[in-house]
């Protein structure tokens, strides 16, 4: 078969006014590139006593794990759970390793190289993406994420940057300063690895001034995508307490548009986009109510963009 021809006949991804990385996957592969989530059973320094023993305030008893990694299973059986609960399809689907519940550098080298080795044992794996935090990323863990580069394979480091006001950190109760991130993105990036910077927008006490502010030192740091979540308040968390027991308000849905359109004009344009709202099980969300459509707010995205005729990085001036 002619690859290049059989590639050309697959459906493309619609134009978009931001740099999509599912599009980059698929323009870059010419297939469909899944992840598949795996709760490996870490811990968090924020969480164990080390920098704090409650969390985040954001954070659920199961960290950020997709439904389909709970239970701490074998590695390879949750994997092999993940895949069959995606929707069928003929065309040929590949998959990205992606650990992501809870800090997934916090461990020996030798344990993670074990459990990144297992997870990569898998044929149709092709890419490896790893969520943590920028104070559990000593030398020897960006050494060893660094050796798993090689031409054609994803390989993703993601770090909880969140917002770059050390305030609002605070009151997320990170338990890591903004300089503990610039830190480790910049180790990061003198190693070659590919860095995800995850972004929280609607933080009780940010300005829309915060907020731009962030989107431009990312434009100004080595990342090479971001994710973009909004604050959603989840059942059990200490956000929920907060959320129920003070003032303070969520952005509403045309607010959050708004606010996620300007900050993408601000961002280089070459930065991937990785996600650009945050996803929660109905049963487990208590606000905001309009998080749980997602497909209406992509939607909606897409429409105020194109009332504006902008797109991502029209006003993002390189220094």
């Amino acid at each position: 078969m002619n690859t290049k021809n059989a590639r050309s006949e697959l459906p493309g991804p619609r134009p978009r006014a931001y740099n999509f990385f599912g599009d980059y996957l698929w323009n870059t592969y010419g297939t469909r590139v899944l992840k598949l989530p795996i709760d490996a059973g870490f811990t968090c320094p924020n969480r164990d006593g080390t920098t704090g023993d409650s969390g985040c305030v954001f954070c659920s008893e199961e960290g950020s794990a997709s439904p389909t990694a709970r239970g701490r299973s074998d590695v390879r059986e949750q994997m092999g759970n993940a895949r069959r609960s995606f929707r069928r399809s003929e065309a040929e689907t590949r998959y990205i390793a992606y650990f992501q519940a809870f800090t997934n550098t916090y461990a020996p080298v030798e344990r993670l190289r074990e459990l990144y080795d297992t997870a990569l044992a898998d044929e149709d794996v092709m890419g490896l993406m790893i969520g943590t935090r920028p104070d559990c990323l000593g030398d020897e863990v960006l050494d060893l994420i660094a050796s798993y580069a090689r031409p054609g394979f994803e390989l993703w480091l993601e770090v909880g940057m969140q917002t770059m006001h050390e305030r609002s950190l605070a009151f997320l109760r990170r338990g890591h300063s903004h300089e503990a991130t610039r830190d480790a993105l910049l180790r990061a990036a003198r190693r070659g690895i590919a860095v995800c910077a995850h972004i929280i927008l609607g933080i009780p006490g940010e300005s829309w001034e915060d907020m731009m502010a962030t989107a431009v030192e990312l434009s100004a740091l080595p990342v090479r995508g971001v994710k973009i979540h909004h604050l959603h308040v989840i059942a059990g968390t200490e956000l929920e307490r907060l959320y129920r027991t003070t003032d303070f308000r969520l952005p509403s849905l045309g607010e959050y548009i708004s606010i996620v359109c300007d900050f993408l004009e601000r961002l280089r344009p070459d930065i991937l986009i990785h996600r650009l709202l945050g996803d929660r099980a109905p049963a487990t969300l208590v606000a905001p109510a309009w998080g749980l459509h997602k497909g209406t707010v992509l939607g909606a995205i897409d429409e105020e963009f194109a009332r504006r005729v902008t797109r991502q990085g029209f006003l993002w001036r390189e220094e």
